[in-house]
C-alpha cells in the first residue's frame, strides 16, 4: 500500500510539478544529476574514476491545515532521498530525510519526527556548493540530520529574529560516550538564535552531546559540543557568507576549529561562486582545506545547469582529492 502511494505521489509530482491537492499536500522535489571525474591520491598511490552521481535528489510531500482547537494548525513532511543514478541509495530505492509532524499556533511550532538539527540549519545558504563535493560537511562537523528528535521554534520576534529548541532522548544509547546507557528525555541539545531581515543573515548555535566525529583532531570519540557561527549579507547581485565552529569530544581531548568563507556574484543567468574552508585539529596538528570554484547557468526560475571543481586535502596524512563536475538540477 504504501509503495503504491509512494507512486501515486510520484506520477502527481510529474504530471503536475509543485502540485498542490485541495485540503491535501503539496508534492515537491529536485533532481540533481552531475558527472564527476574524481582523482585521490594518498601520498602513494593515485586513482582516478568517472561517476555520475545523483546528489541528495529527493521527493517529498508536505502540507498543514486547521483545527479546530485554539486556531491551531497541524503541519507535516515526509521527504525521501532518490538516486537518480542507479536507483540504489544503500540497498534501498527510498532513504528517509526530514519527516516530521507538529503543531503551529500563535506560540510558535512544534515538531517530531527525523530532521535536520538547528546547528546545521544555522549555516542558512552559506554553503554555496551544498550536496555537491564541496559541501562544508566534508570539512567539518555538524552536518547532522538526527532521529527522535523535538524541537520549538517561536515565532519571529521583531520581524527578525528566531530562537530554536531542539532536544533529543538517547534511548538507551550512549551519546555522551562515558560507558553508560542514557535515558533521560534531553540526552543530546541543539540550539540555535537566528536572525534575518532584509539581505542580512546571522546565527548562533550550541549543540552538546551531539553524536558526530571530529574531522581533523578525532580520537574515535563519537560525541561532539559544537558551537557555530554564522554570517551571511546579499547586497545586490552578490553573495557574501562566513562561518566559524569550535567542535570538541565530549569525553575526549580531540577538538576542531572551523572556518567557512564563501562569494558569489550574479550576472544575467550566471552566477560565479568561490569558497574555502579549514579544520585545524588542536591535538593533531591535522589541517584539512576544501576550495571550490564554480558557475551555474539559471535555465529557469527552478532550473539550472553547473560546472564546478573542488580539491579537499589533509597536510599531515598527505591525502588529497580532487573533483571536476558538470551537472543539472530541476526543482519541481
Amino acid at each position: 500500500m504504501k509503495k503504491n502511494l509512494l507512486a501515486i505521489a510520484v506520477g502527481a509530482a510529474v504530471a503536475f510539478p509543485g502540485l498542490a491537492l485541495a485540503d491535501g499536500p503539496t508534492v515537491y522535489g529536485k533532481v540533481n544529476v552531475s558527472l564527476e571525474n574524481s582523482d585521490v591520491d594518498d601520498g602513494t598511490t593515485s586513482e582516478d574514476t568517472w561517476e555520475l552521481n545523483s546528489n541528495a535528489s529527493r521527493l517529498g510531500v508536505k502540507g498543514d491545515f486547521d483545527l479546530d482547537v485554539a486556531n491551531l494548525k497541524a503541519i507535516y513532511q515526509a521527504e525521501f532521498e532518490i538516486s537518480v543514478d542507479d536507483g540504489d541509495k544503500s540497498g534501498q530505492t527510498f532513504t528517509q530525510r526530514n519527516i516530521y509532524g507538529g503543531l503551529e499556533g500563535s506560540f510558535g511550532t512544534i515538531k517530531a519526527g527525523k530532521f535536520d538539527t538547528p546547528t546545521k540549519k544555522a549555516q542558512g545558504k552559506i554553503d554555496q556548493f551544498n550536496d555537491i563535493g564541496g559541501d562544508i560537511k566534508n570539512v567539518l562537523a555538524g552536518e547532522n540530520r538526527v532521529s527522535n528528535i523535538i524541537q520549538y521554534s517561536t515565532p519571529k520576534l521583531a520581524d527578525m529574529i528566531t530562537l530554536n529548541l531542539a532536544f533529543i532522548p538517547a534511548e538507551g544509547d550512549d551519546v555522551d560516550a562515558d560507558g553508560e546507557a542514557d535515558t533521560d528525555i534531553a540526552d543530546t541539545t541543539s540550539i540555535s538564535l537566528v536572525a534575518e531581515k532584509d539581505m542580512f543573515y546571522g546565527a548562533i548555535s550550541r549543540d552538546t552531546d551531539m553524536s558526530d566525529e571530529l574531522i581533523a583532531d578525532s580520537t574515535g570519540i563519537e560525541s561532539l559540543d559544537i558551537t557555530r557561527v554564522a554570517a551571511g549579507l546579499k547586497p545586490g547581485n552578490f553573495e557574501l557568507g562566513a562561518l566559524y565552529q569550535m567542535a570538541e569530544e565530549t569525553e575526549g581531548e580531540g577538538e576542531d576549529t572551523s572556518i567557512v568563507v564563501s562569494a558569489a556574484m550574479k550576472i544575467d543567468r550566471v552566477k560565479l561562486k568561490a569558497q574555502y574552508g579549514m579544520t585545524d585539529g588542536d591535538q593533531s596538528d591535522e589541517e584539512v582545506t576544501q576550495v571550490s570554484l564554480g558557475a551555474d547557468y539559471k535555465l529557469a526560475s527552478a532550473s539550472k545547469v553547473y560546472v564546478y571543481g573542488t580539491q579537499l586535502e589533509f597536510d599531515l596524512a598527505d591525502e588529497e582529492e580532487t573533483i571536476i563536475g558538470l551537472g543539472m538540477e530541476h526543482k519541481f
